[in-house]
C-alpha cells in the first residue's frame, strides 16, 4: 500500500506543471519533459512590450560576439531586392560596397533580380569556376538576353575576388526551368520565346535550395577562405505565384523551404565564426503588427530603417552608445508606425 502512495506521488510530481519567467512575466509549462541545455520559450505578446525583446526572442544567438564590419572591407551584396535596403544603406554610411559601381557586372546590372539560389550560385560558378550553360539563362529587365562575355565574367571575378564581406539575400523558391536540361533561368521566360513543350515551372525542393546555398559557400571559402559570407531572406513576399493555389500559401512554402534550407548550411557550419545569418525576415514578419505598406509587399519606410539599424548595431564596427540610442529610437518610430 505504502509503495503504492509513492509511486503515484511521485508520478505526480513528474507530471505537475511548473512555472518559469519570461522576461519577468510568469507563464507555465509541464514538469515532464527534458528540456535540454538551451531552452527558449515563446515570448507572449506582454513580452514583446519589452523594448529588448527584438534582441532577446529574434536575434539571440545569430549575431556577432562583437561588431567586425569596418570601412576598410570591401562588401558585394546582391540577391532579392532587399538587398538593395542593405547596400544602400551602407553606401549612405561610406562603407566599401563593389556593387555600387559602374561595373560591367551582372550582380551590379541585375542585382535585384537574382531571387533563387540557383540564379545566385550561377554567377559564383560562372565567376570563380568559368562555369558554361547551354544556353543563355539570364535576362535582363527588359526581357533581353544576357550571355556569358568573358569582359563581363572577368568584371564578375574581379568583384569577388577583393570581397572581404558577402552579402547574399534569398528571395524565393519558385523557378523557371528548361525541360530538356533542367537548368533554371533568372526569372520568368519572356513571352516572345516561352514554348510549353520546352519550358516549365516547378518550386525548387528544400534539399535543392539547401545543395545551391551549401555549394555557395564551399565555392567562396574556396577562393576567399577568409571573407566573411553573411546570408539573409527577404521577407518581401511573392507578387505572384505561378502554382495553381493562393499566392499567400504559395508564399509560405517558398519562405519556409529557404529558411529551412539556410538553417541546415548555418548548422553545418556552426564553427565558422565568419559564417552570419541576420534574421531580417524574422524581425518583418513577427516584430511588428502591421509591418507592410498598402500592397501587402513592401516594407514601411519605418519598419527597414529599425531593420538598418539593427544591422548596423551589431555588424559594424562604431560607437556602441551611439548605435545603440540610434537603434531604439528607430525602434520607437517603427512601433508607432505599425500600430
Amino acid at each position: 500500500m505504502t509503495d503504492d502512495i509513492d509511486r503515484i506521488l511521485l508520478e505526480r510530481k513528474r507530471t505537475a506543471a511548473f512555472a518559469f519567467n519570461v522576461d519577468g512575466k510568469t507563464q507555465k509549462a509541464h514538469a515532464s519533459w527534458y528540456r535540454g541545455q538551451h531552452c527558449n520559450y515563446n515570448p507572449t505578446k506582454e513580452n514583446f512590450l519589452n523594448p529588448r525583446a527584438i534582441e532577446d526572442y529574434i536575434l539571440k544567438g545569430w549575431m556577432p560576439p562583437t561588431p567586425f564590419i569596418t570601412k576598410q572591407h570591401n562588401i558585394t551584396a546582391f540577391g532579392s531586392c532587399f538587398a538593395s535596403h542593405i547596400s544602400s544603406y551602407l553606401i549612405n554610411q561610406n562603407y566599401r560596397v563593389l556593387t555600387s559601381g559602374n561595373a560591367n557586372a551582372y550582380i551590379i546590372r541585375c542585382g535585384e533580380g537574382l531571387v533563387n539560389t540557383y540564379a545566385l550560385l550561377q554567377q559564383f560558378e560562372w565567376a570563380f569556376e568559368n562555369k558554361k550553360f547551354s544556353q543563355n539563362l539570364w535576362h535582363g529587365y527588359d526581357t533581353g538576353e544576357h550571355g556569358y562575355d568573358e569582359a563581363v565574367r572577368q568584371a564578375t571575378l574581379g568583384i569577388f575576388q577583393q570581397t572581404d564581406l558577402f552579402i547574399v539575400t534569398i528571395g524565393l523558391s519558385e523557378v523557371w526551368y528548361d525541360k530538356l536540361t533542367g537548368e533554371v533561368f533568372w526569372r520568368a521566360i519572356p513571352v516572345k520565346k516561352f514554348d510549353e513543350s520546352r519550358h516549365g515551372f516547378r518550386v525548387a525542393t528544400h534539399e535543392e535550395n539547401r545543395r545551391n546555398i551549401a555549394r555557395i559557400y564551399d565555392i567562396v571559402r574556396a577562393n576567399r577562405p577568409s571573407a566573411h559570407i553573411l546570408f539573409t531572406l527577404s521577407p518581401i513576399p511573392l507578387v505572384a505565384t505561378f502554382r495553381p493555389v493562393g499566392c499567400i500559401s504559395a508564399n509560405s512554402v517558398s519562405k519556409a523551404t529557404l529558411r529551412s534550407a539556410l538553417d541546415e548550411v548555418m548548422r553545418a557550419h556552426s564553427d565558422d565564426a565568419n559564417l552570419h545569418y541576420f534574421p531580417s525576415y524574422e524581425i518583418v514578419t513577427n516584430a511588428f503588427l502591421d509591418p507592410f505598406s498598402s500592397d501587402r509587399r513592401h516594407v514601411r519606410e519605418e519598419v527597414l530603417d529599425f531593420v538598418m539599424a539593427g544591422f548596423d548595431r551589431f555588424f559594424c564596427v562604431g560607437n556602441i552608445a551611439e548605435k545603440t540610442e540610434h537603434y531604439y529610437k528607430h525602434l520607437s518610430t517603427a512601433l508607432a508606425a505599425t500600430q
